[in-house]
């Protein structure tokens, strides 16, 4: 059964600050430590708490079971530290082992620093994010992350990039991840700050133009792809031929990420629906944020009902939170037939999972294992990385730096036409991005037969032409 780390009363507490100073990797398992069954109604932070009076010393539990896994079947590798079975036969290290971990008094010891844009719960980008830091405890020895969520002008108006990351430092942090585009220019700030401090600026480009101080690298997953297969998935269920995009603020990012659900949408409906194209309605809505920010952004649940209510059957989310499926979901208990696509996070469609076609997601934990073993060789540099799908198994978790996965609300029918899709965007039979294709005003963005370039797809300036909606 799934138990969750963190309860009521372990929010409360991380809502005020950041949690404590990281956790190192700690040296071979010794003899003193104690063989436990797991019970109904255990979790890990509540097993840390009653052993070492430190809900959130579990890592430590992770770390050493872990080691005594790996020469002992007999216990059970912990793989998802909010995952734990009743039966399950784990090793409880001694308080000091415990204490040598938190202290971060061993060698190969690396303190991680995520900072996220939203909370870290969202169902959406900020918790993939956190995820993928579980991932990198899990398959790190020695890693551990420390982390603060809801860093924008809604949630906390008076906190600043560096102050999170002076904190972090302070905390022992030897690592830094930033996690939106927003952070972007203040990444390179404190970056220069702490030149001996290797930071990870997620979805910028300022490692690629020059302008990030040589301790920043950028990396972003290529969504575009999981962008075009939803679009195909929309295609293939809309019955009214109308599709509505739920997106946040308008960029680069946001522009060339709808723009790719809607000619993948384009694709699919005259490939195996047989339809024309240009019969096809597809209405992009912009709130201004990545999330709802009351008083500061539009409603994301009263833009995505006035979506349905111009008629659209089928809403792609574009958005870090789930109102696109929620509403989605209500409506269909109300008997409407429409169908949602959420957005960021794999675990999305749970939210309305009849209704829910898929979800094209990140998994950014095989790239953040990468970088932090890096790190602890001491072989970071600065790049910028662009990263796609495994195309031999888009949904592999150890590999895959972008995934779809089909929704309940797919037909068999629809699930191997879009199969036949995502074969072929894999042996590029289908490159979605060659012209004729123009911008919304008319203006040619990519001429008869010319392929666009990763800089032509990186830096789209209007949304395309056929797309209603203002671009900018």
């Amino acid at each position: 059964m799934r138990k969750r780390l963190f309860r009521l009363l372990i929010l409360a507490v991380l809502a005020l600050t950041l949690l404590p100073a990281a956790a190192i990797a700690a040296p071979p398992v010794q003899e003193g430590g104690t063989v436990y069954t797991i019970q109904k109604d255990d979790w890990l932070s509540k097993l840390a708490d009653k052993e070492y009076g430190d809900p959130l010393a579990y890592p430590a539990i992770v770390y050493y079971n872990n080691l005594k896994a790996a020469e002992d079947s007999a216990f059970t590798k912990i793989e998802d530290p909010e995952f734990i079975e009743v039966g399950w036969t784990v090793y409880m290290p001694t308080a000091e082992e415990a204490t040598a971990f938190l202290a971060g008094e061993v060698t190969g010891a690396l303190t991680f620093g995520i900072v996220m844009v939203g909370p870290f719960n969202d169902h959406g980008w900020s918790e993939a994010h956190y995820t993928a830091g579980q991932y990198v405890e899990t398959n790190v020895p020695g890693a551990r992350m420390i982390w603060l969520d809801k860093l924008n002008v809604g949630d906390r108006p008076e906190t600043t990039l560096e102050q999170v990351v002076d904190d972090m430092v302070a905390q022992g942090a030897q690592f830094i991840l930033t996690t939106s585009d927003d952070f972007q220019t203040d990444t390179d700030t404190v970056a220069a700050k702490y030149p001996d401090v290797p930071f990870l600026m997620i979805s910028g480009d300022h490692a690629w133009t020059g302008v990030a101080p040589p301790n920043v690298a950028n990396y972003m997953g290529r969504m575009e792809y999981g962008k075009m297969i939803a679009g195909c998935a929309a295609a293939l269920k809309t019955e009214t031929g109308v599709m509505g995009y739920l997106g946040p603020l308008i960029n680069d990012e946001t522009r060339r990420l709808a723009n790719s659900v809607y000619l993948g949408a384009r694709y699919c409906y005259e490939n195996y629906r047989g339809g024309n194209p240009d019969d096809l309605q597809f209405i992009v809505q912009w709130i201004g944020f990545w999330f709802n920010i009351p008083g500061v952004t539009l409603d994301p649940t009263e833009v995505a009902n006035d979506i349905f209510n111009a008629g659209a059957d089928v809403i792609l989310s574009g958005i870090d939170t789930t109102e696109a499926i929620v509403v989605a979901g209500q409506r269909a208990e109300q008997g409407e037939t429409v169908w949602a696509i959420p957005y960021d996070y794999e675990g999305a469609c749970a939210e309305a999972p009849d209704i829910c076609l898929g979800v094209p997601y990140f998994n950014w934990g095989p790239a953040y294992v990468n970088y932090v073993q890096k790190v602890q060789a001491g072989t970071f540099e600065q790049e910028w990385i662009w990263a796609g799908p495994d195309w031999t198994d888009i949904n592999n978790r150890d590999t895959t730096a972008v995934g779809f996965i089909k929704g309940d609300g797919m037909t068999a029918e629809e699930a191997v036409q879009l199969d036949a899709f995502i074969a072929g965007l894999a042996d590029g039979s289908i490159n979605l991005f060659v012209g004729p294709l123009n911008y919304q005003d008319g203006s040619v963005y990519l001429a008869d037969g010319e392929v666009a370039t990763d800089e032509q797809v990186w830096y789209t300036k209007q949304l395309l032409e056929g797309m209603t909606g203002p671009s900018e």
